[in-house]
């Protein structure tokens, strides 16, 4: 009789669908550590915090993706029965929309809000860029004072600061759509008798206008004109201006002498009865009058902002800090925020205009710029991030280890025992090495005689592995010491506080532990 052959088992692949990604410990760990300090500069200025559903109708998601060629593209949606069609949110602007409209009555005016959470864009995915991220927003609605601007402006200044990123490494950048379409209107290239054709010649021209910083003035001069020619040999058609058109354009974006005067530019680009576009200058003389200097917030007539929403004032906080490119090249690391007025987005719901400002924090972006800057949890402090780890010498004696546990807890510290096989010893030191762990605590039957612990210095005892020479130096055991079993906490509590030093300071108690260890051997 024939064998039966066994049917192969198909096994699902293990990884996240492309564009998706998975966060580990230390990055978890930092995003909320930098969320923190945000959401406490939100609060700080009077924002109440907001949850909306992950899944909003499509109806309420409405037309207003990023990309403004693709509307009700781009989402994440199903169809149900009964609902309709619904989806995954895009952005944390559009579902309060739909919460100002319905609760509207009930809710103070203006509403000052500030969200937190993952939003899902069905794009194509890329080197950095996921189809799913945080974002981070504070939005006041119903108030049209451009104070309410200026003070979105300030708070990004705030948040930058308080999440480590020094004056003179980042910039809020201000503009607004009205001085954009003053610039159009100054070169004369928006027809009123044709306006589809002019929206998209408008659309053409922002999008030149928003790659400045990347393509540079002769970039942009080529985009306003016939076309671009990139290194690759792909070639991105123009608005078709003619050279004195785009000429005008560029004098009031990125005139030749500079670009500092910005109020001056506004000035240009507008006509004597244009008071929308002059509220820019209002932004800018009430950030001034709170001591926020052009070295941290200044007119920028290039700024765009890609949203098709925005009505008035856009801005966008730049960081500065060098960051490598995909070949390794230093380049600026860009944009980390952004914002705008967008007085129409609630009307949708009401058939009423209701004024809205906003800001927008990429938590992502941001935090990636703080760690390839050393602003994040990285380096010693990372190395002290995890628990303390109870070493288990004896299987019976599970109770008192758990006991040990349990103390250190109370007093605030992180602490596990180990749970795993405690019969090769060496395999718990290396578990809590792998654990990122800054302490191991240590107590057999000869030191619960003397009733002692061992306390191990683990941060300490990696500096160390790594400038002793011999094996004998290392049996020494130098980064640990012995205390009373009744006072072990508040020595385990001292090691572990000088993780939460500032970095310099952290740098500076370490090297001393190291030398101080290396003086016993």
């Amino acid at each position: 009789m024939a064998k039966q052959r066994k049917s192969k088992v198909m096994r699902p692949q293990a990884r996240p669908p492309k564009g998706f990604r998975d966060y580990f410990g230390s990055e978890v760990v930092d995003r909320n550590a930098m969320l923190e300090a945000v959401t406490g500069i939100y609060h700080r200025y009077g924002f109440d915090p907001l949850e909306s559903p992950a899944v909003e109708t499509v109806e309420a998601l409405g037309k207003f993706l990023p990309d403004v060629d693709r509307p009700n593209e781009g989402v994440f949606a199903w169809k149900e029965d009964e609902a309709g069609w619904i989806a995954l949110r895009y952005d944390l602007t559009a579902p309060l929309a739909r919460v100002y409209a319905q609760f509207r009555n009930d809710l103070p005016l203006p509403y000052r809000r500030y969200a937190v959470g993952p939003v899902w864009r069905n794009e194509k995915p890329g080197p950095g860029r996921f189809r799913q991220f945080f974002q981070c927003d504070a939005d006041t609605v119903g108030s049209g004072s451009p104070a309410a601007d200026a003070e979105m402006c300030m708070m990004l200044a705030d948040i930058l600061e308080a999440v480590g990123i020094r004056r003179g490494e980042y910039i809020v950048r201000l503009n607004s759509r009205t001085v954009l379409d003053g610039i159009m209107n100054k070169a004369g290239i928006l027809d009123p008798d044709r306006p589809e054709a002019a929206a998209q010649r408008r659309a053409t021209v922002m999008r030149a206008i928003d790659k400045l910083d990347r393509l540079g003035a002769d970039g942009v001069l080529a985009l306003l004109g016939t076309g671009r020619r990139d290194e690759s040999g792909d070639y991105t058609p123009g608005a078709g201006l003619a050279e004195n058109e785009a000429r005008v354009v560029m004098d009031l974006i990125a005139p030749a002498d500079g670009r500092g005067d910005g109020a001056g530019r506004v000035r240009a680009a507008l006509s004597d009865g244009d008071a929308g576009g002059r509220d820019v200058l209002e932004i800018e003389k009430l950030v001034r009058d709170q001591g926020y200097g052009p070295d941290r917030i200044m007119i920028d007539t290039s700024v765009v902002r890609g949203l098709g929403y925005y009505t008035g004032p856009v801005y966008e906080a730049e960081l500065t800090i060098m960051a490598a490119d995909a070949r390794g090249r230093p380049q600026q690391f860009g944009s980390v925020a952004g914002g705008g007025r967008y007085d129409g987005l609630v009307r949708r719901f009401t058939g009423q205009d209701v004024p809205a400002t906003g800001v927008s924090l990429g938590v992502d972006r941001l935090l990636s710029a703080l760690r390839a800057g050393g602003r994040a949890a990285q380096g010693a402090a990372e190395a002290g991030s995890g628990p303390v780890v109870v070493t288990v010498m004896d299987r019976d004696r599970l109770g008192d280890y758990q006991a040990m546990a349990a103390e250190l807890r109370s007093a605030g510290i992180r602490a596990e025992v180990y749970l795993g096989n405690p019969k090769n010893f060496g395999n718990q030191l290396r578990y809590a090495d792998r654990r990122n762990s800054p302490v191991a605590v240590i107590e057999g039957s000869e030191e619960r005689s003397r009733g002692v612990v061992l306390v191990k210095d683990l941060v300490a005892g990696r500096q160390i592995a790594e400038v002793i020479d011999t094996s004998a130096e290392w049996k020494s055991q130098p980064a640990q010491f012995e205390v009373r079993r009744d006072g072990f906490v508040p020595e385990v509590l001292r090691l572990v506080d000088a993780f939460r030093l500032p970095p310099e300071e952290l740098q500076a108690e370490l090297a001393r532990r190291r030398d101080f260890y290396l003086g016993r051997l």
